[in-house]
């Protein structure tokens, strides 16, 4: 063979050798999971609640009951932020501007550029009140609104995303026909899924990298429990439930009467989850739902303390990460399972918060420190309150780490979206 040959033959070989391994590079970036993680989008300003429609406020007279709220709670005065402020044509009635357009869009142009095979969303779809508001508007409508038309520019790009969603609190809000109207609405939309019974589970990926994902209805394990609201104290810290019934200032947490649980479907759901996490054979095992286990919003911690006792047992067990909604921010928690699981070695459980496709709220910064000081398995990573934003989640089965990136969208309604930060945990199920 001629030298020339030769050099032809090798240089084949190794373009040859190059593109295979450029083919298998291909080949295992598609063995990661990856998925938007978004939640609270439901709300529209064509949609207010009937306080605002009984007592309209102007812009002024709005921002100063903000403050006063804000300063009732024993918050920092010099921390207090709102939404950007929305006049209705004709009037000078204000309320808050919402972002489940701008988040919209934002998600939209980022998938241009990054994986998105599906996306979760995190409850209250529809607010203020759910479907069957008796508000005089249309449910077919109002779900179009409120759930589809914010995402139709990801749909657009990605016909066949499908969107997994979970039921919040304000899905409940007037009635179990309201909740059944949207699943059933969700069974004519191509791009979303719900359970009937508003819990269930789905599987993503190929085995040996794939992922299990269990979605919670968390306002129906709630709801079948008694507990008491209890406001913080002035430093932010909890304050003791026998002298919050002393004073008067607790008060049982206020559950309508369609939302009590029937013939036991929240111990069944309970049984459901500890049964599927134990016997799941995916890698991944992933659990979301609408409330939160911890967060630093302020106002949510009673329910954190019941869910906490209900679930955090087998997902610290069994589970590689939970992600919620309920708090209208970003944020990234973590709890070492030293609590319930005390003689665990596994890694920190990831409780990742994105709440933030609509409406926007502040984190109460006192409150955040008295709950490091009081809880040593709690931890806060990270948190951006008072922005609309979202997060991209992947499953890295390279280096098997759960990845986690928060974006947020500015006020200005661009939809452009701002990259924030981002985290790796390891894949700590068996």
């Amino acid at each position: 063979m001629k030298k020339s040959q030769l050099t032809s033959l090798i240089t084949a070989t190794l373009l040859t050798l190059g593109c295979s391994s450029v083919a298998l590079h291909a080949q295992d970036t598609q063995q990661n999971i990856a998925f938007l993680a978004f939640g609270d989008g439901g709300y529209h300003v064509d949609y207010p609640k009937q306080k605002h429609i009984d007592k309209p406020k102007t812009k002024e007279e709005f921002i100063a009951a903000e403050k006063a709220d804000w300063l009732a709670e024993h918050r920092p005065i010099e921390e207090f932020g709102h939404a950007p402020i929305y006049i209705y044509p004709g009037t000078n009635i204000a309320t808050e501007q919402g972002g489940a357009l701008p988040v919209g869009k934002a998600m939209a142009e980022f998938c241009q550029t990054a994986q998105c095979q599906f996306g979760i969303q995190l409850g209250d779809n529809i607010y203020p009140d759910g479907a069957d508001a008796k508000d005089g508007k249309d449910d077919q409508h109002r779900m179009n609104d409120l759930i589809k038309a914010p995402l139709q520019p990801l749909f657009d790009q990605q016909p066949d995303l499908i969107v997994y969603s979970a039921l919040g609190n304000h899905d409940w809000k007037t009635s179990r026909k309201g909740v059944a109207l949207q699943t059933e609405w969700m069974k004519t939309q191509p791009n979303f899924y719900m359970a009937e019974r508003g819990y269930y589970s789905y599987k993503k990926g190929s085995p040996g990298n794939d992922v299990e994902f269990f979605v919670l209805d968390t306002n129906m394990l709630l709801s079948g429990q008694h507990f008491y609201e209890v406001p913080l104290l002035p430093d932010g810290s909890e304050q003791g439930l026998a002298s919050a019934l002393a004073s008067g200032a607790a008060s049982v947490e206020d559950i309508e009467k369609h939302e009590a649980p029937v013939n036991g479907e929240d111990h069944k759901q309970l049984a459901w989850l500890a049964k599927g996490l134990k016997n799941s054979k995916a890698k991944w095992k992933i659990v979301y739902g609408h409330h939160i286990l911890w967060s630093i919003g302020g106002t949510k911690y009673d329910e954190g303390h019941v869910l906490r006792r209900l679930i955090l047992p087998e997902l610290c067990q069994y589970a590689d990460a939970y992600i919620a909604g309920h708090e209208h921010d970003l944020e990234l928690l973590t709890d070492d399972c030293s609590r319930v699981l005390p003689d665990n070695n596994k890694p920190k459980l990831p409780l990742i918060i994105s709440g933030a496709a609509s409406k926007m709220r502040g984190t109460h910064t006192p409150f955040a420190e008295q709950q490091e000081k009081r809880y040593p398995e709690y931890d806060l990573v990270w948190s951006k309150s008072f922005t609309w934003g979202f997060a991209h989640i992947e499953l890295d089965n390279q280096v098997d780490e759960l990845k986690v990136q928060f974006y947020s969208t500015p006020t200005d309604g661009s939809g452009k979206p701002v990259k924030e930060q981002g985290f790796s945990f390891e894949h700590r199920s068996d």
